[in-house]
C-alpha cells in the first residue's frame, strides 16, 4: 500500500486547508483510514478516521466541529477539511489505513503509513 498525502502548506490563524491522501491499492478502499499528526516534540496522536463506507467517523476532541474526514472511494482518496486553524494545528499530518474496516483510534490499529505534510498555522 503507497499512500501519498498532499494539500499542506502556510496558513494564517483562522485560515483553512484541506488535505488529500491518494492511496495506490484499490483493495485497500475496503479498510478504515484515518489522519495523525506530530508536532515538533511531541508525540503522534489521533486526529480523525473514517470507516470503510464513510458511515462511521471519529475526530479527537481538539479538532471536533473545524476538521472533517471523508473519502472517495471510487477515488480511492482520503480527506481532511481543516477549517478556523489554530497554531497549535501545526505539525507534520499523516494519513494511515487500519488493519480492518473499522475507524480506529489508536495508531496500534494502523498497518500503513504515508510520508506526511506539514502544516503551519501562523498567529
Amino acid at each position: 500500500v503507497q499512500l501519498q498525502a498532499s494539500g499542506g502548506g502556510l496558513v494564517q490563524a483562522g485560515g483553512s486547508l484541506r488535505l488529500s491522501c491518494a492511496n495506490s491499492r484499490r483493495t485497500s478502499s475496503n479498510n478504515g483510514m484515518g489522519w495523525f499528526r506530530q508536532a515538533p516534540g511531541k508525540e503522534r496522536e489521533f486526529v480523525a478516521s473514517i470507516n470503510w463506507n464513510g458511515g462511521d467517523t471519529n475526530h479527537a476532541e481538539s479538532v471536533k466541529g473545524r476538521f472533517t474526514i471523508s473519502r472517495d472511494r471510487a477515488k480511492n482518496t482520503l480527506y481532511l477539511q481543516m477549517n478556523s486553524l489554530k497554531p497549535e494545528d501545526t505539525a507534520v499530518y499523516y494519513c494511515a489505513a487500519a488493519r480492518g474496516a473499522w475507524a480506529p483510534t489508536t495508531a496500534r490499529d494502523y498497518t500503513y503509513w504515508g510520508q506526511g505534510t506539514q502544516v503551519t498555522v501562523s498567529s
